[in-house]
């Protein structure tokens, strides 16, 4: 694959892939932020919205898997001492379960808890990469940057959750370190339909200022060509 581009259908234009330094980075799609009992749940969020995305966000995961490219997952979390996690983090929102609490599925947002685990349906494959993040954006406080080098990436698509929060606060990392990125419409949500869509329309904005966007189809028909 070294040398080919790829195509890919996308907004504001094409989204010309090398698949030879292309990754998908599936953000925090987490059992506290998908299931009910959740931290999600906890805010007073409608975690339905964030199941829906599941399928979509399989296929992605799959048809990178197909094509030989990586796929790497992170988890919002922190240390159990809660070390990593600043007062004024914990405190916003006014949650009924803050982060470090006791909830229905163990501590909340806390490294190796139940609640914290990526949904079952999309776990991690042996040998995919698994970033514990402990701010929003995933090159924060982490190695992801290192590992990206190592590995000759430049491109990244990107799925999870939320659209307006930890995803595209890490596309936003990932402009400034000079990635070229692509979000996937369909494997990305918000609890507000309104946030995403904002989201979307800024990543794009101004000739596509921080990313592309594009639908999972068009995604996987440009892998399926790789």
């Amino acid at each position: 694959m070294t040398g080919i581009t790829i195509d890919i259908t996308a907004e504001p234009f094409v989204f010309p892939a090398r698949p030879a330094e292309l990754a998908l980075i599936v953000i925090d799609m987490q059992r506290d932020f998908a299931e009910p009992g959740g931290f999600g749940a906890s805010l007073g969020n409608d975690v339905s919205r964030i199941t829906k995305i599941v399928p979509d966000v399989k296929r992605l995961i799959q048809g990178f898997r197909d094509a030989g490219l990586p796929v790497i997952h992170t988890m919002e979390c922190h240390r159990p001492d809660l070390s990593d996690l600043p007062p004024a983090k914990r405190n916003r929102g006014n949650p009924s379960l803050k982060i470090g609490d006791l909830g229905p599925m163990g501590r909340v947002l806390i490294t190796g808890e139940p609640g914290t685990a990526i949904l079952p349906e999309l776990a991690p494959i042996a040998g995919e990469i698994v970033i514990e993040k402990p701010g929003k954006g995933a090159f924060y406080a982490t190695e992801l940057g290192d590992l990206l080098k190592e590995r000759g990436i430049t491109q990244l698509v990107f799925a999870g959750v939320t659209t307006e929060v930890c995803v595209q606060t890490t596309m936003r990392e990932a402009n400034d370190r000079g990635y070229e990125c692509l979000l996937a419409e369909e494997a990305t949500e918000s609890y507000f339909p309104e946030f995403k869509a904002a989201a979307i329309a800024m990543i794009r904005a101004q000739g596509a200022i921080v990313g592309w966007t594009a639908h999972v189809d068009d995604i996987l028909e440009g892998l399926a060509h790789a």
